[in-house]
């Protein structure tokens, strides 16, 4: 297992998780919850779970959760919350590019938010999600928009128009927002165009159902402005 990203600052980031970036999590797991819609007795797996705050969500609605993650200190972290307010979900370290500890068909459905950003391999980790759906079950997930959110994009607002400027949407790739706040200008980030996810999405034998586009309300919306003018998540449900 190789060090992940996340494992330097798993501690910093489980404090964002529940402080400064609480609000652009709570938008992209409200439009997931959308998606998923009824998950009560189903098999679904948190993918890239982090620390487990999406995977005890679904957990609260029902679902039998199994939370995978590459970071062992992010695992741990879970496994932690989850001794404290036990729910019935199981944390398991593993990486999504080849989710080899999990047997084919395993899951009803597969939820991920915001981390293929964060995979080196989109296409392997869309092979392994299929592989370990069952027939007719569902992927959903949620990226920061492709479209907006590129390495050289930022958001306005007053004196200018509310809104998102971009440039180098093409330039596809890894990258780090230097000293920009929140987790990018920690880790680094995989840039994709819609065409990259949406080819490789149904080159691995996965059908389009259903796109969402949360426009920011409450805090988001006032902490930023252009996000009710430009949408900062996408988020997608896709069948096998």
């Amino acid at each position: 297992m190789t060090i992940a990203h996340y494992d330097a600052i798993a501690g910093w980031y489980d404090e964002f998780v529940r402080g400064a970036g609480a609000w652009f999590h709570e938008l992209a797991i409200g439009a997931l919850l959308d998606l998923a819609g009824e998950t009560a007795g189903l098999e679904v797996c948190d993918l890239a779970c982090g620390e487990g705050v999406l995977a005890r969500t679904l957990a609260q609605r029902g679902a039998r959760i199994t939370g995978i993650d590459i970071s062992r200190p992010l695992i741990e972290l879970a496994r932690r919350k989850e001794s404290e307010e036990p729910l019935g979900v199981s944390y398991q370290l593993d990486d999504a590019q080849t989710l080899a500890t999990i047997p084919d068909e395993r899951f009803d459905g597969v939820a991920c938010a915001f981390s293929l950003t964060d995979i080196d391999d989109l296409r392997a980790t869309l092979m392994a999600v299929r592989r370990t759906l069952r027939p007719g079950g569902w992927f959903i997930f949620a990226i920061p928009h492709p479209c907006f959110i590129t390495r050289a994009s930022r958001w306005t607002t007053p004196p200018d128009a509310p809104g998102r400027e971009v440039s180098g949407y093409f330039s596809e790739g890894q990258f780090v927002i230097a000293n920009a706040p929140g987790v990018r200008g920690k880790v680094s980030t995989y840039h994709r165009t819609l065409a990259t996810y949406l080819n490789t999405l149904v080159e691995a034998g996965l059908t389009l159902e259903r796109i969402a586009e949360p426009r920011a309300t409450g805090d988001m919306a006032e902490q930023l402005p252009g996000a009710t003018e430009a949408p900062a998540i996408l988020a997608m449900r896709y069948i096998r």
